[in-house]
């Protein structure tokens, strides 16, 4: 059975990229209403460091982000059935 956060992390992971683009898209809106790019990042609640950091990313960098995020999932599952068997193995030559 899947836990929640689990289910939570996937939603996050898979939403993670147009999250981004609705980010910078609303900084740009403030921007243009007047607000310096310090308060529209504010108002959306990232740094202007982190603004930049993904302003300029380009699509194939995004696709790729999200690629090694499913990546990086994968391997963790893979290591923590690894430490299972491992843990099995240790208790059955224990006794």
């Amino acid at each position: 059975m899947v836990s929640d956060n689990k289910i939570r992390r996937q939603i996050w992971q898979k939403e993670i990229i147009e999250e981004i683009i609705t980010k910078l898209r609303e900084v740009e809106i403030y921007c243009k209403q007047g607000k310096t790019l310090g308060e529209s990042c504010r108002q959306i609640g990232v740094t202007e460091t982190t603004y930049y950091k993904y302003k300029y990313m380009t699509k194939e960098e995004a696709k790729r982000l999200k690629e090694l995020e499913k990546e990086n999932a994968r391997l963790k599952k893979m290591v923590a059935d690894l430490m299972l068997d491992k843990e099995i193995i240790q208790e059955f030559y224990s006794y």
